[in-house]
């Protein structure tokens, strides 16, 4: 982890990070635009229990500043073993990053009486919500809660099962998957400390290296933790890692690859060329080359719903045709300078080249 000069800034990189994110996107492989065939391909490979235990508790987790506190190489060995030599409890907090103090108490509550209660799951729904259980399926909360809650009934057993799913997982698909990937991610991590050198602001670098992603949130106190990623290209998740410090993770695929490993057609291409040839996304990108817009004045003007309209702003993003501005208010979208022509300079390219 090198420091920027003013310590704004810092660099970190490892496989643990991608290999978190592998398991999130053959999980809910529409956020990539990945095959859902493929993925489902991949999960395949794994023994049933193994597979069924990550197809439950894959959505639950987030361990991106478990993996940042991690030393270095931070790949998937060093991980997996120190997942392994963590007490049951704490392996749990690990995955789950950021939780308030009344919810580790109330898991180690379950933990200890072997059950937990109707109001043990609306405590935990409150907690997930911040109250405002509107926004989301009240179902699935109570699906997503009452896991957390039967993992803490017996945390031994329920991590000892989620290490050997992680082992299997890794012996089966993502050993080979890391070597693939670990030179583009040092390339990314070269490529981030030279602009870093240059472009000196850094809104801007975390423009330029998501691809798309303008950050207007105050993060002027904060550390800003840059990480290449493989697998979560061009998406920019991020995490915070308190004390004043936030992980942003930016795509370092190359565009003339892509994720599916043999796959001749890159995926940037593909995904720009299929969301070109939507007319509402066309007639999306017409309204925002006049003017920044948030997804609920695209609404009013395509007469779509919010959610049909948040869908095709997605595949623009994941097209890498437009900028999301994040702030205080929520996102904005812009449509990103050269985009277009650069899709079809990277067509361009395709064309020229020859199999051998």
């Amino acid at each position: 982890m090198d420091p920027s000069p003013d310590k704004q800034i810092q660099f970190d990189i490892g496989t643990a990070y991608d290999y978190f994110l592998s398991l999130w996107a053959l999980h809910q492989p529409e956020h990539l635009g990945l095959r859902g065939s493929w993925a489902a391909g991949v999960r395949s490979r794994l023994p049933g229990p193994e597979r069924e235990i990550l197809q439950r508790v894959t959505p639950l987790f987030w361990p991106l500043p478990w993996v940042y506190s991690l030393p270095t190489p931070k790949d998937v060995t060093t991980a997996l073993k120190a997942l392994r030599s963590l007490p049951a409890e704490d392996r749990l907090l690990a995955m789950v990053p950021a939780v308030p103090e009344p919810i580790v108490q109330l898991w180690r509550d379950v933990a200890r009486h072997g059950t937990w209660t109707e109001a043990d799951l609306t405590l935990l729904i409150d907690e997930m919500t911040g109250g405002d259980t509107k926004k989301h399926s009240l179902a699935t909360l109570r699906k997503e809660a009452g896991e957390f809650l039967d993992m803490w009934i017996d945390p031994a057993q329920s991590t000892e099962n989620l290490l050997t799913a992680f082992e299997c997982y890794q012996e089966v698909f993502f050993a080979e998957e890391e070597v693939r990937i670990r030179p583009a991610l040092e390339a990314g991590l070269m490529r981030a400390k030279e602009l870093w050198a240059t472009i000196k602001e850094w809104d801007k670098l975390l423009e330029e290296l998501s691809q798309g992603v303008r950050v207007v949130k105050d993060w002027e106190n904060k550390t800003i933790i840059l990480v290449p990623s493989y697998w979560s290209t061009p998406l920019a998740p991020m995490a915070d890692v308190p004390p004043g410090k936030v992980l942003f993770l930016f795509g370092a695929r190359p565009a003339d690859e892509s994720l599916i490993p043999g796959e001749l057609v890159p995926d940037a291409l593909y995904q720009a060329l299929k969301a070109l040839a939507d007319p509402t996304r066309l007639r999306i990108l017409r309204y925002l080359s006049d003017e920044p817009l948030t997804p609920a004045e695209l609404a009013r003007r395509l007469r779509l719903r919010a959610p049909t309209v948040i869908h095709h702003l997605d595949a623009l993003r994941l097209a890498r045709l437009v900028i999301v501005t994040l702030d205080t208010e929520g996102k904005r979208y812009a449509v990103r300078p050269d985009a277009v022509a650069t899709v079809f300079e990277l067509l361009n390219q395709f064309l020229l080249v020859r199999e051998e």
